[in-house]
């Protein structure tokens, strides 16, 4: 997966295996970084990979 690559909230909820408010909350709790293009959600690939790294460390 390129590191500039964008995913749309689907494309992190199968990623994650999570469902849609799950990703929301986490874009909301700032845990996951994401843009607005227009009306467009999108989350840099890269950032879905530090959030499960970060959370791995944790556990």
């Amino acid at each position: 997966m390129p590191d500039d690559e964008l995913l749309t909230v689907p494309d992190v909820m199968a990623r994650l295996r999570v469902g849609r408010s799950n990703v929301y909350d986490l874009i909301r709790s700032r845990r996951l970084p994401s843009i607005t293009l227009g009306r467009l959600r999108r989350i840099p690939a890269h950032a879905v990979r530090e959030y499960v790294t970060s959370e791995l460390e944790a556990a």
